[in-house]
């Protein structure tokens, strides 16, 4: 498979969409601060900002001024649907042909379970 190698905005932008989905984080609960995560994952706060400015641009969060950022009524139903058009247009495919050439059939994985 292909290595991607994304700015670390990106997967800081991941790893906050990943709480949200995972319910770390529920709609409506404060995200951690610009600092506190940056700190929590070793990042440069201004690129710990690029990456909330992401989900503000997207209306995934609601800003309090002087309090902090909310996840937004509505941003997991719309994080799912980027995730799954993401994973259908970007990432399926290539596992779909080494599933082929492995002689893989869908149904063994869904057995495994």
């Amino acid at each position: 498979m292909k290595t991607e190698s994304k700015p670390v905005y990106l997967k800081l932008r991941d790893e906050i969409a990943a709480a949200i989905l995972d319910g770390r984080f529920s709609e409506g609960d404060m995200l951690p601060s610009v600092r506190a995560f940056a700190a929590q994952q070793g990042a440069n706060p201004l690129t710990v900002a690029k990456a909330y400015q992401l989900f503000q641009d997207n209306g995934l969060v609601d800003v309090k001024r002087g309090v902090g950022l909310f996840v937004a009524r509505g941003a997991v139903s719309r994080l799912r649907n980027t995730e799954r058009d993401h994973f259908i247009k970007n990432v399926w495919p290539e596992v779909r042909a080494q599933m082929q050439r492995a002689g893989i059939e869908p149904s063994e994985l869904l057995a495994l379970n």
